[in-house]
């Protein structure tokens, strides 16, 4: 497995996608991180959650079950991003930030204290 050195972090290519994971996150075989995304610092990816294009998922963000984050996307801090719901476009899920459900963040959107649970 070729790693690849960001800032003194050692990022290795996902299994699934071929996205760059730091040694320092957890990402799950079952996840699939896209070749041009990152997963830095703490931060976790589970389930069936689907990361692509250029999305940086950082600090100690969760995204899990079957969310999906793609365009150039932020999530980070200690953000949750789970069940069905999709971050898009350029918006940004950070602070203590949760959305889930089947909510859609995207655009210039950009949700940090709340929590977006929409049915």
């Amino acid at each position: 497995m070729k790693k690849t050195v960001i800032d003194g972090v050692n990022y290795y290519p996902h299994s699934n996608g071929g996205g760059l994971v730091a040694e320092t996150a957890a990402v799950s075989r079952t996840a699939y991180i896209g070749p041009d995304v990152k997963v830095c610092d703490h931060a976790t990816v589970s389930g069936n959650a689907e990361i692509s294009d250029n999305v940086i998922i950082s600090g100690n963000a969760i995204v899990f079950g079957d969310a999906q984050v793609w365009g150039n996307a932020r999530v980070y801090d200690d953000a949750r991003v789970y069940d069905n719901a999709e971050v898009s476009d350029n918006a940004k899920v950070y602070g203590h930030a949760k959305v889930g459900r089947n909510t859609k963040v995207f655009g210039n959107e950009e949700v940090w204290r709340l929590s977006l649970m929409m049915i």
